[in-house]
């Protein structure tokens, strides 16, 4: 499964401040979902954020939610985001069949959903460098477990450079300046 842009949704769930002091890699997770979100709004690849009950998680995490122009806000009490009322039909209406998945806790909230997006018949691509637990092993576990349902582990580089295509497009010129030429070679750590 290629990611196309004019299909494909950025999903970034629960990056909320109330759990980023826990999850490990947790910043990096934020960077990560902070970085592809830009491109993917460069590109217009509309960027979905949910929140799990942020009166006492509290909301997204500052720099991401700086890091973006207009995503999609939705608050949840459900695990899985698809259960939430009117997320299925939203999405449905997007016309997005590729959903880019990430955030926290991997184990939890993005397992549910990534497999509730499964069973209802969407691409999920696990976005390994943006997807946290408070623990790895339990982000590992769900990662493995997603890729048994079908989805497809990728990296923030994968997916973005599948959504530009080729580098003669104008586009590429502009988001190579923002995004792509300053990108920090640092190690990451995928869950």
């Amino acid at each position: 499964m290629r990611m196309h842009r004019d299909t494909s949704l950025l999903l970034v769930i629960d990056l909320q401040v109330g759990l980023l002091p826990v999850l490990e890699f947790g910043e990096q997770a934020v960077e990560e979902a902070s970085w592809l979100g830009g491109v993917a709004e460069a590109l217009d690849v509309p960027v979905w954020l949910t929140e799990q009950y942020p009166e006492g998680l509290g909301e997204s995490a500052p720099s991401l939610l700086a890091s973006l122009e207009a995503p999609r806000m939705w608050r949840k009490t459900h695990f899985n985001a698809h259960a939430e009322p009117g997320f299925a039909q939203a999405l449905a209406a997007t016309g997005c069949r590729q959903i880019v998945l990430c955030g926290a806790e991997a184990h939890i909230c993005v397992l549910q959903t990534g497999l509730a997006l499964c069973e209802a018949g969407y691409g999920v691509a696990w976005l390994a460098e943006a997807t946290s637990s408070r623990r790895r092993d339990e982000a590992s576990l769900a990662r493995r477990r997603m890729e048994q349902a079908g989805a497809q582990v990728v990296s923030a580089d994968m997916v973005a450079y599948e959504w530009l295509e080729r580098c003669d497009d104008t586009r590429f010129k502009d988001i190579h300046r923002r995004f792509l030429k300053e990108r920090a070679s640092r190690p990451l750590v995928f869950t």
